[in-house]
């Protein structure tokens, strides 16, 4: 997984790429996270448009996002999903958890 992010209206959009299946995607995603909350941002969409594949620890992975930033007073929500992955969250039934949109936009206005 490559990840690169990016600022709009004063929201943090992660843009993964690739596969997200743990090992070092884990390290990389924690990390970022971190680094984004303590420069002080708490509101963060994931652009999952660009993910090929996400397995169970990529799974764990997203909920490991999202609880770091509620504890840390922040929110997450995740944009464009694909089918495969949308198909994941509804079996696994964490549809219900996250908040989605269909697209970075619309998940940008929803914090407002």
């Amino acid at each position: 997984m490559k990840l690169s992010d990016r600022q709009q209206n004063g929201v943090i959009i992660l843009e993964p790429r690739g596969k997200i299946m743990g090992g070092p995607d884990a390290t990389l995603l924690y990390d970022k996270l971190h680094e984004i909350i303590e420069s002080g941002n708490k509101q963060v969409v994931i652009d999952l448009s660009k993910v090929d594949w996400m397995n169970s620890t990529g799974l764990g992975i997203l909920i490991s996002s999202y609880t770091t930033l509620r504890n840390n007073n922040g929110e997450l929500k995740l944009a464009n999903i694909t089918d495969k992955i949308q198909s994941l969250l509804t079996i696994t039934k964490l549809v219900t958890v996250f908040d989605s949109y269909d697209s970075v936009d619309d998940a940008v206005k929803a914090f407002k």
